[in-house]
């Protein structure tokens, strides 16, 4: 077991076990550590929040989904003043994920307008996620400040998972230099390789359907005329998202949402 975390109502709290999501009587567990007949402890604190806050008790139903596709049938076997535990039962597998497989490039944006980002892709059935250092990116970061942001990031992931009842989290990758992004993009099998342009003239209507799609979005800014050139020459087409100019958070999210509504399950 590794590290929890319970969620009810925006609250965290951290312990020392497994990952833990709560809303009511529906429970996230990171991990692929899940298997029938499994018993979940919960510490002292955890205990207290699931009893006293939530007022769950022994043998209540709970969902609990670790981010691998299957959500489990589980009760709660402990219910004690200060100790409830989980016994975890059957392994079902909910077809939410969409037939579209999206991997999308976002140039790295600063505080909340990330953090929308990431939320709002993943709610939007995002299966990789990349930020990029472009040569416009306004954000810094490095060591432990690095770190502990893509500790926050994969929380924001966990949540929109809880939100959208998504059971598969999506990938996060480190950040790295859109050139780097852009050469292994280049190796694989998707079939459209996007890239947002204002000025561009191709929409996304023009193009055939697809079922796997490449996106890059650039930062507070843009990208920059010789980062486009680079994307196009590693297969890209610039795409136009109508005749207004976006800001990086509505681009990601209007271009999601048009790719998933042409081809995907919207």
């Amino acid at each position: 077991v590794g590290q929890v975390t319970v969620r009810h109502s925006g609250r965290f709290i951290e312990t020392n076990r497994v990952a833990l999501i709560a809303i009511q009587g529906f429970i996230g567990v990171e991990g692929d550590w899940l298997s029938s007949g499994t018993t979940v402890k919960l510490g002292e604190e955890i205990s207290h929040y699931v009893l006293r806050v939530l007022r769950l008790r022994r043998g209540d139903p709970l969902i609990l989904f670790n981010g691998d596709g299957s959500e489990y049938q589980a009760i709660l076997s402990k219910a004690d003043r200060s100790q409830a535990a989980a016994l975890i039962g059957q392994a079902d597998k909910p077809h939410r994920e969409s037939a579209l497989r999206v991997f999308l490039g976002q140039g790295l944006a600063r505080g909340e307008r990330m953090d929308f980002v990431l939320q709002k892709s993943t709610e939007l059935g995002a299966v990789s996620i990349t930020p990029l250092w472009t040569n416009r990116c306004q954000v810094q970061l490095s060591g432990k400040r690095l770190a502990n942001r893509l500790a926050h990031w994969q929380g924001i992931l966990r949540s929109a998972c809880e939100q959208s009842n998504r059971v598969v989290l999506p990938g996060l990758d480190k950040p790295t230099p859109l050139p780097k992004w852009l050469a292994a993009v280049q190796l694989q099998e998707q079939q459209h390789k996007l890239v947002l342009d204002p000025s561009a003239t191709l929409r996304l209507r023009d193009l055939p359907p697809a079922s796997s799609v490449s996106i890059l979005v650039g930062p507070e800014g843009g990208l920059d005329e010789d980062e486009i050139r680079l994307a196009e020459s590693n297969g890209f087409q610039r795409i136009r998202l109508g005749p207004r100019v976006l800001r990086t958070e509505t681009a990601a999210l209007a271009v999601l949402a048009a790719v998933q509504t042409l081809w995907g399950d919207l």
